[in-house]
């Protein structure tokens, strides 16, 4: 008898369930908009990629100049110093979003997620600017920490992706986010190493008197900065998914919930997710370590790749242009492109998350062991092997990526999710902040010994980043990686 009220109840309140929401309530809209959509949201998914890419863009755009830039300030006493002095500013981005992405995280489970990728947006259109328009050093460094410390939608931005969605459309979502933030960094390169310096370049078009004459560096960043304008003009339309009404009002969700565990015989309280302490989330915390690791080996290959690509021949380079890397570069974003928006969905639903960053990360191990050899081709062949690695490879490292950015916002609650994502974005920028360094100091040291008997040359390059890799998927092994029971 008493199961039939309960049945009876239960039925009662979830035709109900639709009605239930808070006129007021910008959350409780988006999950009314949610019910009646059918098919896959693409305005959506291209206004999440967008903002993505804009905040993508300026981290990787200064590597093909920041050389000439560091040199043209006359602040290294040798030329072997510029070096040091580019890997500061490269590095001061990073710092500045560690230092304050538990922060953003905090503002947008407070506020909402919309005022900070509005703010996000914002600061790429001033700071990358100013970046542009560096006199010395540290104008360079300054423009660099503030754009890393004002800029922190990428957490947000992934909690708002696994929101704005139905639950069926949450990792097309997300691979939307992992996939322009892959094709950021990659076409960002790209773009700066064409725009940059166009009185040298293209001097019918520029003079040396000009305002891009005079700033050889600015045109890149003001390519970007317009984007982004763009970009925050779009955002003023974005939905917000964060409820702001009071927990204490209890919606027909909440008694459903509560009449569900009566059935089950579950009779101890639930736990309130304000009081849940994030850094105790062992399946959110295991899911960022790994994150990390992968990132550092990422951010690793990046900065070798391009250092690999235009180092001569004879120290097992392939002596490529900064216009040949740039096509190679655009070429792997367009594929990163096509395959997130095509086949990872399937993928993700037919193996699910972890298996797919298993998979993904144990064969990108023999891709990066044939690394030294594509340098023995020439010509087409080697344009061919190369092409195909680098798509394989950057497809590889976003299927990572995605998986766990899937599993991190599936280990807490929606209140928990900005500042979730802040952990791991503070934790990541520390990683991908040694990981340029470490592996532009590895790639030194391997050309010093280019005639050794034991892996000589690159092969040692690629066989630490192999280490680093296998160390990274076994982490994703239980019982270090843990997924919470949905």
């Amino acid at each position: 008898m008493a199961e039939e009220e309960y049945r009876e109840a239960l039925l009662s309140l979830s035709s109900k369930k639709k009605k239930n929401y808070h006129e007021d309530c910008s959350g409780c809209k988006v999950e009314q908009m949610k019910e009646l959509e059918r098919g896959v949201p693409i305005r959506r998914l291209f206004s999440i990629w967008i903002i993505v890419l804009c905040t993508a863009l300026p981290i990787s755009s200064l590597f093909p100049f920041l050389y000439f830039m560091i040199r043209d300030f006359h602040i290294a006493k040798d030329e072997e110093d510029i070096g040091y002095y580019a890997g500061y500013v490269g590095s001061t981005f990073m710092l500045g979003r560690a230092l304050t992405s538990v922060f953003w995280g905090i503002v947008a489970d407070r506020y909402g997620r919309k005022p900070v990728i509005i703010i996000g947006t914002i600061s790429v259109v001033i700071f990358n600017t100013l970046f542009g328009l560096s006199v010395n050093f540290w104008m360079a460094i300054a423009t660099r920490f503030l754009l890393g410390s004002c800029n922190g939608l990428l957490g947000p931005i992934k909690a708002y992706s696994s929101e704005i969605f139905r639950e069926e459309h949450q990792a097309i979502g997300l691979s939307t986010v992992s996939t322009a933030w892959g094709i950021g960094l990659i076409i960002g390169p790209a773009l700066g190493g064409f725009l940059a310096q166009p009185a040298e370049k293209y001097p019918n078009i520029f003079s040396n008197d000009s305002l891009f004459g005079r700033f050889p560096y600015f045109m890149p960043c003001l390519a970007i900065s317009i984007f982004a304008l763009a970009v925050t003009i779009a955002t003023l339309w974005l939905p917000e998914t964060l409820h702001n009404h009071s927990e204490d009002n209890v919606s027909n969700d909440d008694a459903y919930e509560a009449l569900e565990s009566a059935t089950k015989g579950e009779n101890e309280e639930r736990e309130s997710p304000s009081t849940k302490s994030l850094l105790k989330n062992w399946p959110l915390m295991s899911s960022i370590i790994v994150y990390c690791v992968f990132s550092l080996q990422d951010m690793a290959y990046t900065e070798i790749f391009s250092l690999w690509a235009v180092s001569p021949r004879k120290f097992g380079g392939l002596s490529y242009s900064t216009e040949n890397v740039g096509e190679v570069l655009a070429i792997s974003g367009f594929s990163l492109l096509v395959f997130q928006l095509t086949l990872y969905p399937y993928m993700e639903r037919l193996l699910g998350p972890i298996t797919v960053t298993r998979i993904a990360g144990a064969l990108t191990i023999p891709l990066l062991t044939s690394f030294p050899f594509i340098s023995m081709a020439s010509g087409f062949t080697l344009a061919l092997l190369l092409n195909c690695a680098s798509v394989i490879k950057n497809v590889l490292s976003v299927s990572v990526v995605t998986g766990l950015f899937i599993l991190q916002n599936k280990a807490v609650d929606q209140n928990q999710r900005g500042a979730a994502n802040g952990i791991a974005m503070t934790a990541m920028s520390l990683f991908k902040a040694a990981g340029p360094a470490g592996g532009g100091a590895l790639f030194a040291w391997a050309q010093s010994r280019k005639d050794a008997a034991f892996l000589p040359g690159t092969e040692m390059v690629f066989f630490v980043l192999n280490v680093v890799q296998a160390i990274a998927v076994i982490m994703t092994l239980k019982p270090f990686l843990v997924t919470t029971r949905q």
